[in-house]
């Protein structure tokens, strides 16, 4: 459960941290950061879920 959990996390925030490129926002934005941890959040939440 607990590698679930971690793989949530990465690819959350890995997504999360991307999106901001599709409006030209760099990397290490604000809004990248802030959707990078929002995304881990939510890939913490769904690996919980699935274990």
């Amino acid at each position: 459960m607990r590698s679930r959990i971690w793989l949530g996390i990465l690819v959350g925030s890995t997504i999360g941290g991307f999106v901001p490129e599709l409006w030209g926002a760099g990397m290490l934005s604000y809004s990248s950061i802030a959707l990078s941890t929002v995304g881990a959040f939510v890939g913490l939440w769904l690996g919980k879920m699935a274990g």
